[in-house]
């Protein structure tokens, strides 16, 4: 399904997460340019979790604001998609504090592409689907500001 333009800059930021996603797994490959050891993946999940994904999530939650009460199965995911937020934003936390990093991170890196596919197969078009025009347009100003 095409994306909407509403969603359209939601779904962008969702390739920079996928590939910290695959970065952060034990059976990642080598990016060229990217930090191959845990120390490093740490820090650089951390800031990209500070520089990205804090707004991005914020984004995402305007929207749900929106969307809220519009579908029954939207709302259940909707209520996925939140505990997965909170749950996400506690990973990213403990990054830190963890006795095998190699582990959490891999943990982490599963969540997180796990969380973002839900979204880009399921949650995004279920909003297309059950939004008017008059909507999507709503949401399309709400992530200008």
């Amino acid at each position: 399904m095409k994306r909407h333009p509403s969603l359209i800059p939601l779904s962008r930021e969702h390739h920079g997460a996928l590939l910290l996603a695959r970065l952060l797994r034990k059976d990642a490959p080598l990016y060229k340019g990217l930090p191959s050891n845990a120390p490093d993946k740490a820090d650089y999940a951390l800031k990209f979790y500070q520089d990205e994904i804090i707004g991005h999530f914020a984004e995402e939650e305007k929207v749900i604001s929106l969307v809220k009460g519009l579908n029954p199965e939207l709302d259940l995911l909707i209520d996925e998609m939140e505990k997965e937020h909170v749950q996400l934003h506690e990973l990213f936390r403990l990054i830190n504090n963890n006795s095998d990093l190699s582990v959490h991170l891999d943990k982490l890196g599963r969540a997180l592409e796990d969380h973002v596919r839900k979204e880009e197969r399921q949650i995004f078009p279920m909003i297309q689907n059950s939004c008017s025009e008059e909507l999507l347009n709503t949401i399309a100003e709400s992530l200008k500001t």
